[in-house]
């Protein structure tokens, strides 16, 4: 994709549909949104409060697995899947603070996105925005419109935060994971982020099974929480980086926790993994 290409308008966006993207902006406190969205963010925060820490919670996670790979990985390309709306920081600016010279190509299929992408693309040559679907790894990591802007025959980290719980069983995210895997060459790592379900009649089993609820059957359609082990068998073919999978909050923390662990900190679970 050129840096003229032509992205969709925000006139083209069906602002009485929901987008799961706007909704996540919504939580973050961000203002690219409609009133379709605001109004899912406020059936979600009747029933369940804690999403709005999740979604920190988990852009913070982002944003450290972004600096670790761009640091002491020495990864200088990334790919960030399902890459939402720009909010206060970003993965190129977490990457380009480690190393200037850092590739960011962002793949999202909402429009809005797409609309807002163009303030990306004019920032940096460094930084570019591609429409795509995240479930289909051959148009991502064989397809023209990614390769444009990096050299797909070298190490690149791969984000997945907080995708795969919008896709269901039926489309097996193990097997898109796995296809990933495969397409990438080696010292590449994925990041990967997932909602969680410890299953154990807690008070994080209890908070899981109220926002997936609210998730899969509202108007978001998705957003469904997974066993620790189902979760796990999305980095087969990878090494994973120590802690390995855990909670967000206890995955390379900047400094040691300030505030005790919530119900909140159990319903996600976060891990780097390295392809061989």
């Amino acid at each position: 994709m050129t840096r003229d290409a032509q992205l969709p308008t925000l006139e083209l966006v069906d602002q009485n549909k929901p987008s799961v993207a706007r909704i996540y902006d919504c939580f973050l406190g961000g203002k690219d949104n409609y009133e379709i969205d605001r109004q899912v963010f406020r059936q979600i925060s009747a029933v369940a409060p804690e999403m709005s820490q999740l979604a920190r919670t988990g852009r913070y996670w982002l944003l450290r697995a972004v600096r670790f790979l761009a640091g002491s990985a020495r990864i200088t390309q990334f790919i960030d899947l399902g890459a939402g709306l720009p909010t206060t920081e970003n993965t190129h600016q977490a990457a380009q603070r480690m190393n200037p010279l850092a590739r960011v190509v962002y793949v999202d299929n909402d429009p809005v996105v797409a609309a807002r992408g163009r303030a990306l693309l004019e920032e940096n040559d460094r930084t570019h925005l591609v429409l795509a679907d995240l479930t289909d790894p051959e148009e991502i990591l064989r397809g023209a419109a990614v390769g444009a802007h990096l050299d797909l025959t070298r190490p690149i980290g791969l984000l997945h935060s907080a995708t795969m719980p919008h896709v269901p069983d039926e489309r097996d995210p193990w097997g898109i994971l796995a296809r990933y895997v495969e397409l990438l060459p080696s010292g590449s790592y994925v990041a990967l982020s997932h909602f969680h379900d410890p299953r154990d009649g807690g008070e994080g089993g209890l908070l899981a099974t109220v926002l997936e609820d609210a998730f899969v059957n509202g108007a978001m359609g998705s957003g469904y929480f997974r066993t620790r082990e189902q979760i796990g068998r999305m980095f087969t073919g990878l090494d994973l980086v120590e802690p390995g999978l855990t909670a967000l909050a206890d995955w390379w923390p900047d400094g040691p926790r300030v505030f005790a662990g919530t119900p909140a900190d159990l319903v996600t679970l976060g891990g780097v993994g390295r392809r061989p």
